[in-house]
C-alpha cells in the first residue's frame, strides 16, 4: 500500500535537501520567531487538510518562499509533516498523531456504555465505538476482550479500516490520500453504496471489520460502531449487521 513518505524532494526546499542540522539542535537568539512560524505552518496544513501544497502555504501565511521550504523540510525530517505519495503536498505527520492521542477523548455517556456491553454481550467479536471530529477519528470505548490491532494506524489511514472507511465515504477521497485515486473512489463507492463499511485482510491477514454509522438528526456522521472478527463474519455477517444498526441507532440518540 503506498503510503506518505518523510522526504521532502525537490519542490520543498532550494536545494531538494535535508537540513544539515534537526529542528531541536537549532534553537538560538532568533529561533522563537522561527518555532512560532514552524507552529504556524503545522496549524495551516491542518486546517488545509492533506495535499496542501509548500506554496498554498507560503500564500496563505504571507511568508518567503524560501522560509516556507525550509521550515517544511525541518518537519518533515522530525516527522511532524510527511509528503503525500503522489506528491502534491504535505499532511500531519506521525508525532502530530501521537500528540493528538495524549489528549485522551472524553469518555462516552453510562447509558451509551450500557449500549455496548449489551452489543458485546450478544456478539462474539470485537465491538468498538468511534467518534468523529471533523476530521479525526477518536476510539473512545474499546472492548478488552479484543483489543484494536493497530490504533495509530486506523485513526492515520482512513483506508485501514472500516471506521475510518465511513469517514472516507462521507468526507471524500480528496480528505485523504494514502492508496490511489482509484482505489480510494472504489472504496468510497462501496461503503456509500452499502451504508455501511467493509474492511477484510488490511490490519491482520484473515481478519476484518465492519462499521456501522451513528448520525445526528440532521444527517451528520457523529460517530460509529464496529465488529472485528475472523474474515468470514466480516464476509458473511448474518444478523450481526442488523443488531449493530439498531444498536447505532440507540447510540445516536445518546451521543448527540
Amino acid at each position: 500500500m503506498a503510503r506518505a513518505t518523510n522526504g521532502a524532494g525537490p519542490e520543498d526546499g532550494p536545494d531538494g535537501g535535508r537540513p544539515s542540522r534537526p529542528l531541536v539542535d537549532d534553537v538560538r537568539a532568533r529561533q522563537p520567531k522561527a518555532i512560532h512560524s514552524a507552529l504556524a505552518v503545522l496549524e495551516e496544513v491542518a486546517a488545509r487538510g492533506a495535499g496542501v501544497t509548500a506554496r498554498e502555504i507560503s500564500d496563505a501565511l504571507g511568508m518567503p518562499r524560501a522560509t516556507t521550504y525550509r521550515l517544511i523540510n525541518l518537519l518533515v525530517q522530525e516527522e511532524y509533516l510527511v509528503r503525500m505519495p503522489d506528491l502534491t503536498g504535505f499532511t500531519l505527520g506521525r508525532k502530530v498523531v501521537q500528540l493528538a492521542h495524549l489528549v485522551a477523548p472524553s469518555p462516552p455517556p453510562r447509558a451509551a456504555r450500557e449500549v455496548m456491553e449489551r452489543l458485546r454481550s450478544g456478539i462474539r467479536g470485537g465491538v468498538h465505538l468511534a467518534r468523529y471530529d471533523t476530521d479525526r477519528i477518536a476510539v473512545v470505548d474499546v472492548d478488552d476482550d479484543f483489543p484494536l490491532s493497530d490504533e495509530n494506524r486506523i485513526v492515520r489511514d482512513w483506508d485501514a479500516s472500516a471506521m475510518g472507511r465511513l469517514l472516507l465515504a462521507e468526507r471524500g477521497v480528496s480528505a485523504t490520500s494514502t492508496r490511489s485515486g482509484h482505489t480510494l473512489g472504489a472504496i468510497v463507492e462501496e461503503t456509500r453504496r452499502a451504508g455501511f463499511a467493509r474492511q477484510v485482510d488490511e490490519l491482520v491477514p484473515g481478519f476484518g471489520c465492519l462499521a456501522v454509522p451513528i448520525r445526528d438528526e440532521r444527517g451528520r456522521l457523529v460517530a460509529s460502531v464496529s465488529f472485528a472478527a475472523p474474515r468470514s463474519r466480516i464476509e458473511d455477517p448474518g444478523d450481526v449487521l442488523a443488531t449493530l444498526e439498531a444498536g447505532a441507532d440507540e447510540l445516536g440518540r445518546l451521543l448527540v
